[in-house]
């Protein structure tokens, strides 16, 4: 039996639209991204929606499916809270429902404005009032239903005085998609079902997304129509060559300051095309 990790994001929920129809005979487990990961690489799992980090993290992981979880622009879910100019931030508390948006916060915090705070914890559940951090990252469904108190902590009402989206950050600053989140496979497991199977579940998910918003926004707290706008608009979910670009991209800097170790990025690609050298242009690094 294949055992198979899920996430019950709403930005993931395209992807298991249906999957337990289309793999009947798996046994789908649903948690936190950070958790699959563990228990991706404890053996409890045979494929999981992991954080990209993750993925550069485990060694002899591969990913086996074109379908993921990206932004080629604003993600809207993703949201670093800043109480001071970002140049000054010397502690930043970090939502520990995602590894890789705290990696990404890191990366365009040091490469963006020169600065390397010291970090702290997040747990899920809390927001940003229990933390006294310089700035403070959510993620998730819970950065999203903080949508319109970031347009007042903007102005300035509860303490914040800017809110960067980090996809969109990402973004404008690398001119490349960012991928948050990929299915990945331990190297010893046969996944020569399983391959067509999520990409067929992903296509069925994005076929019926007025039907995962009208489903999911009440339990999120947002409108339909937003949570409609979100899975359209705002995320992208085929693993093309822009986004393996951006993998690499996204692996490079990780390595750079210490946030994953170098591995051979050939391994990258067991179950995708070669990516294209002219597709990663360096940032440009300011601050």
């Amino acid at each position: 039996m294949m055992r198979i990790g899920a996430v019950n994001y709403l930005n993931s929920k395209p992807l298991v639209y249906e999957l337990p129809e289309l793999a009947p005979n798996a046994r789908i487990t649903y948690d936190l991204p950070s958790r699959l990961a563990d228990s991706l690489a404890a053996g409890r799992l045979d494929v999981a929606l992991v954080p990209s980090v993750e993925f550069f993290r485990a060694a002899g992981h591969r990913i086996v499916s074109d379908a993921c979880v990206a932004c080629r622009g604003p993600v809207l879910s993703v949201k670093l809270h800043f109480r001071v100019p970002p140049s000054e931030v010397r502690t930043v508390a970090l939502d520990e429902g995602s590894r890789t948006s705290a990696a990404l916060t890191q990366i365009l915090l040091a490469e963006m404005c020169g600065v390397r705070p010291a970090k702290q914890p997040l747990p899920i559940g809390c927001g940003p009032e229990t933390t006294d951090a310089d700035a403070v990252l959510l993620i998730g469904d819970r950065a999203m239903t903080e949508g319109q108190g970031a347009r007042r902590e903007e102005r300035g009402a509860s303490g914040f005085c800017e809110v960067w989206d980090l996809g969109e950050r990402w973004c404008q600053w690398t001119g490349l998609p960012f991928v948050f989140a990929m299915w990945i496979a331990r190297s010893d497991v046969d996944v020569t079902e399983v391959t067509s199977v999520l990409s067929a579940a992903r296509d069925r998910g994005l076929q019926n997304l007025d039907r995962i918003a009208a489903h999911e926004a009440p339990l999120v707290g947002i409108s339909r129509t937003l949570a409609e706008s979100y899975l359209r608009d705002n995320l992208h979910f085929e693993l093309g060559r822009q986004e393996r670009a951006a993998l690499r991209q996204f692996h490079d800097l990780c390595v750079k300051l210490d946030l994953a170790p170098r591995v051979d990025v050939g391994t990258f690609w067991e179950h995708a095309l070669a990516v294209d050298s002219d597709l990663r242009p360096t940032p440009k690094v300011t601050g």
